[in-house]
């Protein structure tokens, strides 16, 4: 019968995106180097495919975008989910685990492996999922505790004994990425000689967007008290609101917006001293590469702090925070919209002095067991 020791050909299951796939890579890591010689492939979105390319710990990536995800369109046939279940089942996997956030159901993505004929699966379920699970580990956050989103996960895989010393982030930039991101911001204008940071002010969910223009009063600070050089980054669908915000700012700055790949983008984070972002993939990015980062966080959820990297993560405390909400409900973002852009400008001058932003404490904690 197979079991976890010996099992040697693993499938991760994380169908969710950039800075969830991130956030997984320690417990991956764990994976990895509790078997000598295991193979590791990720099963995640067509997003999360796309970092997962760069993280070495992970063998494979097979990209699935599932018809029980938020962010997938609407399916007209089966055909590409039995399609699925039949290349797992050529793939003759030993083990399956399946990483989910809290308020996620696993038993969809545990009936995949199931039928896939993985013969172990590995996942924390609300409810009794009899056979579709091998190794069930109760559901019990919100109400018991949250721990942060990578400690859940590095919590998941010890529970079949796969641990590591190395907790950190995992992500690994090419030589030739490095090359062309120093190239592009070269022929932007950017002196990389003299003080410069990057600002990615986009997020997928408008709860955690920092307002433009409090990030406008930002650059403005930034460059005129300290002479930074401000380099934004986002999607080419982010242009108008960089553009907003650099209008409103009314200071000489540089975008980069559309013209990178993803692995672009992370070797312009890991070669900037600094990023200012609000709570989203790119401050995962950071946190992996090792470069410190200023995050604009809204108090949705507290288990999607920056992990073990020098940070400052700045809100306002309100009495509906951790409302684990997409949209508002309250509809006043006060949580993010009353961060004085002053207290931003702080943190990156505390950030930008190495001995004295060791001394200050983070602005936020999470339970970590």
């Amino acid at each position: 019968m197979s079991n976890w020791n010996t099992a040697e050909n693993i499938l991760c299951v994380r169908l969710d995106t950039i800075g969830d796939v991130l956030m997984t890579t320690p417990a991956i890591r764990a994976l990895k180097e509790s078997l000598p010689g295991r193979r590791i492939t990720l099963l995640t979105s067509t997003i999360g495919a796309q970092v997962a390319a760069l993280v070495p710990e992970i063998d494979e990536v097979i990209a699935y975008d599932s018809p029980w995800m938020n962010a997938t369109a609407p399916r007209t046939s089966p055909e590409p989910d039995l399609a699925m279940i039949e290349l797992l089942r050529e793939r003759q996997f030993e083990g399956a685990v399946i990483f989910t956030v809290f308020s996620q159901n696993p038993l969809p993505s545990a009936i995949l492996c199931y039928l896939a004929g993985i013969p172990l699966r590995l996942a924390r379920c609300r409810e009794n999922p009899y056979q579709l699970l091998t190794d069930w580990i109760a559901e019990t956050e919100p109400e018991q505790a949250l721990r942060h989103e990578v400690q859940r996960q590095l919590d998941l895989v010890g529970t079949i004994g796969c641990i590591t010393n190395d907790e950190h982030l995992s992500l690994r930039v090419s030589e030739l990425a490095d090359h062309a991101a120093l190239d592009v911001l070269q022929r932007s204008g950017v002196d990389v000689h003299q003080p410069w940071l990057v600002v990615h002010p986009g997020a997928s969910a408008a709860s955690r967007r920092y307002p433009p223009e409090l990030y406008a009063q930002v650059v403005g600070e930034l460059v005129l008290t300290r002479g930074f050089q401000v380099v934004f980054t986002g999607k080419e669908s982010e242009r108008e609101l960089v553009e907003t915000i650099q209008r409103e700012a009314r200071v000489k700055t540089y975008s980069l917006v559309g013209t990178l790949s993803l692995e672009e983008l992370a070797a312009v984070i890991e070669l900037a001293p600094l990023l200012i972002t609000n709570n989203t993939g790119p401050a995962h990015i950071a946190a992996a590469v090792g470069t410190p980062v200023v995050v604009l966080y809204a108090l949705t959820n507290p288990q999607h702090t920056t992990w073990k990297v020098q940070h400052r993560v700045l809100y306002h405390d309100v009495p509906c925070k951790f409302c684990f909400k997409s949209i508002c409900p309250q509809g006043h973002h006060n949580c993010l919209r009353l961060v004085s852009p002053q207290w931003v400008v702080q943190a990156v001058n505390q950030l930008y002095q190495p001995e004295l932003a060791l001394e200050l404490p983070k602005m936020i904690s999470v339970a970590s067991g």
